[in-house]
């Protein structure tokens, strides 16, 4: 357990997950806060806040603590006067769905198809799935500090000076071809909107100072300065990897409980065990790495220094 005077802090697992048990989001939080969450963000890599009572403002205003709030060009699943804000659900009221309802449905790391990547991902759920009484649709989590801590010696080697692209339409194209999906193709202007980014496939974390492995399934495509049948062996054996058991945390999602995690430091996926009988209503805000990273890119990030704390 870590604890201070502002923020206690409770592991979950030691691959990844901490709650922080004393924090009333729906107040204002001093920088001091914000630098402390941001600390623990970094070590634990999935923050839960349990038994919050927030508006979607109230939930738009903390997240924005953190950075830029990203708004999708497509316009799709917003919550109603807050663009910034996406709704995830398999409600339909009126014959209107009032979200995204297979959002996030395979492994792979938001926004790493953006020059500005995200840095984190801020969910709030009110309306979780039960069955038998236990809830539904958990989201997974894998620890890419982990992962890359363990990739061997040689391989650090190829990658370490190597570049990955990443592109969105592999993952929605992806996501089309499954049974029952209603996603429209991408718009020409979504297309414009969501061109292909590149990345360095070794990626120093703002946060801790310490390199990831930043490659995912969802969206990385190709190794760049690698032939193509290297490069996709590379791949499919980084895949492979990070897919083990070991830097696996799996977290149960409970009403009113908000979820901050980052989105440099790991890969997630949301299992889509329940039916459409089985409600869900999640609002998320996707906070941008803005404050970590320039226009000089990935590849220089700018490195976190909390004000007045221990990190």
């Amino acid at each position: 357990m870590l604890q201070s005077d502002l923020v206690r802090a409770i592991p979950f697992s030691e691959i990844l997950g901490a709650r922080i048990e004393n924090l009333d989001l729906s107040k204002p939080l001093s920088e001091s806060h914000i630098d402390e969450l941001l600390v623990l963000l970094g070590r634990y890599g999935v923050l839960e806040f349990p038994a919050q009572s927030l508006t979607t403002q109230a939930l738009r205003d903390f997240s924005a603590r953190f950075g830029k709030l990203y708004i999708s060009p497509g316009g799709r699943a917003q919550a109603k006067g807050f663009p910034e804000v996406m709704v995830l659900s398999n409600i339909v009221k009126d014959n209107q769905a009032l979200g995204l309802k297979d959002a996030g449905q395979s492994w792979h790391t938001d926004m790493s198809y953006s020059k500005t990547i995200a840095l984190a991902n801020i969910l709030y759920g009110t309306v979780i799935p039960q069955r038998d009484g236990r809830a539904l649709g958990d989201t997974q989590f894998r620890n890419m500090h982990a992962v890359y801590d363990d990739l061997p010696k040689d391989i650090k080697h190829i990658l370490d000076s190597k570049t990955i692209t990443h592109d969105f339409n592999k993952f929605w194209e992806m996501m089309r071809t499954r049974p029952g999906n209603t996603r429209p193709a991408l718009s020409d202007q979504e297309k414009n909107a969501r061109t292909p980014a590149v990345h360095p496939a070794l990626l120093t974390h703002p946060i801790t100072g310490q390199k990831v492995l930043y490659a995912n399934p969802g969206y990385a495509i190709q190794i760049n300065d690698l032939p193509a049948h290297e490069s996709e062996e590379m791949l499919e054996y980084l895949f492979n990897l990070q897919l083990q058991p070991k830097y696996l945390y799996s977290y149960q999602w409970k009403k009113n409980s908000l979820l901050m995690w980052d989105n440099i430091g790991t890969t997630h996926n949301a299992v889509a065990d329940y039916g459409p009988q089985e409600h869900r209503y999640i609002e998320r805000c996707q906070v941008m790495a803005t404050r970590f990273y320039n226009d000089a890119g990935t590849s220089c990030p700018i490195l976190f220094q909390p004000q007045g704390l221990n990190a």
